[in-house]
């Protein structure tokens, strides 16, 4: 089933970028840098996370192909377009000819044909984060931003800020930066940013990704309780924040936004400065909004320094992300100046907010929001910004902690802001949404995707705000809204 490379001992490897043959004991390379080939294959290749290592991979000088279950774009459509082969499924023979090795996504179990032929052939195998930790972050100056909320958008506005200053970050972020295009880079210099998430590593490795990177800057904005279907219960996710915490040099830096989570994981051992991150506080960095919409900012530096930040972000979770992407770049040297003068220019994310179009003069925006946190700051932002039309959100509670139900009781608040919430229960849900939102004022839950447009639009008029808030793809209902939009206005 499985081809051997005839001719090739566990002593023989090549290195990216070079051309001959060698042997382990000539470099004195680590076991785990020794490989028959410069091949990688990676499962489950099309999540952001995964899709990113592969690119880096690939600029590295790795060969790399990689197999998911209903190749899908976007990630698919840019790791085709960077060469890489993709094989949809995972069926034993994508392993020949053998990878020198195989990184296994952490959506992959047991009982997976690929998963049992890689182990019953002993093929060398790893985790995605692992991989990145000894194979891109080795010898990096690592700034890791982490927390339940906002790591994406803190870790994209930090490589623009380092990026603007001339330090050519690499970086891996789970989302699309709008000011780079892509989600990954290996970058020229010697700083490298990366979204470091708390959820598992692989299916044989249950420590948080993040424990694997080492970072010498580290970003801790908030903690909460989230993916349930792997941590019982807050304290087993404050636990993992201490591993990471442990990790971080006396020479290092933790960046940290206020609650008692963080707290105590703090207390339970802290070998590295912090400073904390607050909104109009005295002590360390603060932010103090002087708008409505937060899109006007004064940022505060421990040392006395002000500096007003202007851009196109909106709401007071983006003023804590920002403040923390500007302190974790003060760690490394840029001023607070050159660090606000880059977010001016910072254009967000895709799925953060991100604005698809304004069809008749009805906004409609893309957002990640999936914990009732940040459905909560995500409206609130919006709220403020709605001057005389409608706030209306379509959510999909997609989630597996949402799907399981440990946030129900905090639904319909989360969604108070909005003036009409669309809920939309899949009919996988373990439980009944309408039991939880049901009464709530303005707040309706659907079973059809086609049924929930043809109330939105019933709902709709210029001057409207519309948001789709979803952490997958909401079944096409983007695209599907704004055609009909689009095409309410050439009717």
């Amino acid at each position: 089933m499985i081809k051997n490379l005839a001719g090739l001992t566990r002593n023989a490897y090549r290195r990216p970028r070079e051309t001959q043959w060698q042997t382990a004991r000539d470099n004195l390379l680590s076991p785990w840098r020794i490989s028959l080939s410069d091949h990688i294959h990676i499962l489950g290749i099309c999540g952001t996370f995964m899709g990113g290592l592969a690119l880096l991979a690939r600029e590295r000088g790795f060969s790399v192909t990689g197999s998911d279950r209903n190749v899908y774009p976007p990630m698919s459509t840019q790791l085709l377009e960077s060469g890489i082969s993709l094989v949809d499924g995972y069926e034993a023979e994508q392993l020949s000819p053998v990878p020198g090795c195989v990184v296994v996504g952490n959506a992959l179990s047991r009982g997976q044909p690929v998963v049992e032929a890689m182990l019953n052939e002993g093929l060398y195998y790893t985790s995605g984060p692992e991989w990145l930790g000894r194979h891109i972050l080795q010898d990096q100056w690592v700034l890791a931003a982490a927390g339940t909320h906002g790591k994406t958008t803190t870790a994209s506005m930090l490589a623009w800020i380092l990026d603007c200053a001339g330090l050519e970050p690499g970086f891996l972020i789970g989302g699309v930066p709008s000011n780079f295009g892509v989600s990954a880079r290996l970058g020229g210099g010697r700083y490298f940013v990366v979204e470091a998430d708390e959820y598992d590593s692989a299916f044989f490795d249950k420590r948080s990704k993040f424990v694997h990177y080492h970072p010498k800057t580290a970003i801790i904005n908030n903690l909460e309780y989230d993916h349930a279907d792997i941590f019982p219960d807050l304290a087993a996710i404050e636990t993992q924040f201490h591993h990471l915490v442990r990790c971080i040099p006396a020479e290092g830096l933790i960046i940290r936004g206020d609650g008692a989570a963080i707290d105590r994981v703090l207390e339970r051992g802290v070998w590295s400065p912090t400073v904390t991150v607050q909104a109009s506080g005295d002590d360390g960095w603060s932010w103090r909004a002087l708008s409505a919409q937060a899109d006007k900012l004064e940022i505060s530096a421990p040392d006395g320094a002000v500096a007003s930040l202007q851009w196109p972000r909106i709401g007071a979770h983006n003023a804590a992300n920002a403040t923390a992407a500007i302190a974790a770049a003060g760690h490394v040297g840029i001023s607070l100046e050159d660090a606000v003068s880059a977010l001016a220019t910072f254009k967000g994310v895709k799925r953060r907010l991100e604005l698809l179009g304004k069809p008749g003069d009805i906004a409609v925006y893309d957002d990640f929001a999936h914990h009732p946190t940040a459905i909560e700051s995500t409206l609130l932002a919006l709220r403020a910004q709605t001057v005389a039309g409608k706030l209306i959100a379509l959510i999909e509670p997609r989630s597996n902690t949402m799907r399981m139900g440990e946030h129900r009781e905090q639904l319909a608040a989360a969604a108070g802001a909005a003036d009409h919430t669309l809920w939309f229960e899949p009919v996988e849900m373990s439980w009944e949404l309408g039991s939880a939102v049901g009464a709530a004022p303005g707040q309706e839950v659907f079973q059809s995707i086609d049924t929930m447009i043809d109330r939105t639009l019933a709902l709709a008029t210029p001057g409207d705000n519309i948001v789709v808030m979803s952490n997958g793809g909401f079944g096409g209902l983007h695209r599907q809204l704004m055609t009909e939009l689009e095409a309410r206005v050439r009717a």
